[in-house]
């Protein structure tokens, strides 16, 4: 009965609002009632669940005093177990458009772990020409390539509301990689491209570094893991050069470009003219202790450098010394530093504890995959216990057997739900829809006194 007089409450907001126009729960709804009557095909499950889900919470809002919801993300995720086990197709993302062309409520959209094709990836790319609200869409991971990446990035040609793409995990190749470049030049509101793990090549590498000279407007680029045929590092040093002018990058991903130090030290010839960005992700890459030193340097200049992402490089103890010098005596704006799987030894390790005594900027370090012995479990455990490394920032907790100070892994280090977010939990982030978690059956076995036997 309550669940009515909600309902009719819902209702009645909608009939007297005069601005309502598919900005609701309930226009959503109807409209995707109608595009399935439309289209004569069967509502899809996973969509129907979803929005009836939101409807639902919204009644319960209005009912608690909270009000009405004034936008939705809209979960599509194919991988999430317990929503569903039928991924969105092709034609589900017909169903999408015609659910969404007019609407205002939707501002998000999911569609990561599915199996949309060239002609589902269309349909989305005409859907972003003709809705106005739609400010973030992930299609990671799903099944199309370069003609879908065309379309979309078509798109951006007069979408003026998209702040947030990402695209990784489909093989777009040099064909989306050289319209999104072309996309850039024109577009001013998309705000973060994901474009990694695309199948990226040369050329469109080099087309994007060229038009980010201009662009002022995107901050946050992934093009990790291209497939390069050079070992000149030509993309790398078209990057290096971007870098020197761009003033609106904040974010630069590039893991896995085979980049050498050669690579490196054009990075901090350049960083030095760069006070914007923020985040630099090297992870990944073939840098050794030459390198590492000249961009050692660049810390000691204190540039506007928050994160450095060096993990699976080969730093070894050098590299970790000119890190933890640079740390220790001169820079005060790094905050984040990645240097995981680099071959550094108890000599590395134990300057980069000294450092974080005399560094407070630092807040966290992760370590993990290089060399421990009792001095590096003894220095680290200190900090964890003194709580100048906490628990959620670093990758490593300290334990004590028979009296010895011992380090373990624990958590999913930077980026963790960059792939994958667990479903319950205390991990689960604001955008994953909680699942429920199964109670474990109960195996207890009795324990029976069998002396009296024998």
């Amino acid at each position: 009965m309550l669940l009515n007089v909600a309902e009719s409450e819902i209702y009645k907001y909608i009939l007297y609002n005069k601005e309502i126009n598919m900005s609701d729960i309930i226009s959503t709804v109807l409209g995707f009632e109608s595009a399935c009557v439309e289209l004569s095909v069967p509502k899809p499950s996973y969509i129907e669940t979803t929005l009836e889900k939101e409807k639902e919470n919204n009644i319960l809002r209005n009912s608690e005093g909270s009000g009405f919801q004034d936008h939705m993300h809209l979960y599509l995720a194919g991988d999430h177990p317990q929503l569903t086990t039928a991924r969105i197709t092709d034609e589900d993302c017909l169903v999408l458009y015609k659910t969404l062309e007019a609407n205002r409520y939707v501002r998000s959209i999911d569609l990561r772990y599915n199996v949309i094709t060239d002609k589902g990836a269309a349909i989305l790319g005409t859907l972003l020409e003709v809705n106005k609200c739609i400010e973030e869409i992930n299609i990671m991971c799903n099944d199309f390539g370069g003609p879908g990446a065309v379309a979309i990035a078509q798109a951006l040609h007069t979408n003026t509301t998209l702040k947030i793409l990402r695209l990784n995990g489909n093989k777009i190749g040099n064909k989306g990689g050289m319209a999104f470049a072309q996309a850039l030049q024109i577009n001013t509101t998309l705000e973060s491209l994901d474009i990694g793990d695309a199948d990226l090549t040369i050329e469109c590498l080099i087309a994007l570094a060229t038009v980010l000279r201009e662009n002022r407007t995107l901050t946050a680029l992934n093009v990790n893991r291209p497939l390069l045929w050079t070992i000149q590092e030509e993309p790398t040093d078209h990057f290096t050069r971007m870098i020197k002018v761009n003033k609106g990058l904040r974010e630069l991903h590039m893991q896995k470009f085979n980049m050498r130090d050669f690579g490196a030290c054009r990075f901090a010839e350049n960083l030095v003219h760069n006070f914007t960005l923020t985040y630099l992700n090297l992870n990944c890459n073939r840098i050794t202790r030459d390198g590492t030193k000249e961009l050692a340097k660049v810390l000691k200049l204190n540039t506007g450098l928050k994160v450095l992402d060096l993990g699976y490089n080969r730093l070894e103890d050098d590299g970790a010394i000119y890190l933890a010098e640079a740390l220790g005596t001169y820079n005060t704006k790094l905050e984040c530093l990645n240097i995981v799987y680099n071959n550094i030894g108890p000599k590395g390790l134990c300057a980069i504890a000294d450092a974080l005594s005399l560094n407070s900027a630092l807040t966290s370090l992760y370590i993990w995959g290089n060399h421990f012995d009792d001095a590096v479990c003894q220095a680290f455990s200190s900090h964890l216990h003194s709580e100048r490394l906490k628990a959620g920032d670093t990758d490593i907790q300290s334990y004590v057997v028979d009296g010895k100070v011992y380090l373990s892994l624990t958590g999913p280090g930077m980026r963790p739900h960059y792939y994958y977010a667990p479903i319950f939990g205390d991990d689960v982030p604001e955008w994953q829809i909680r699942g429920t978690q199964m109670q474990r059956a109960d195996h207890k076995v009795p324990i029976t006194n069998r002396e009296n036997e024998i």
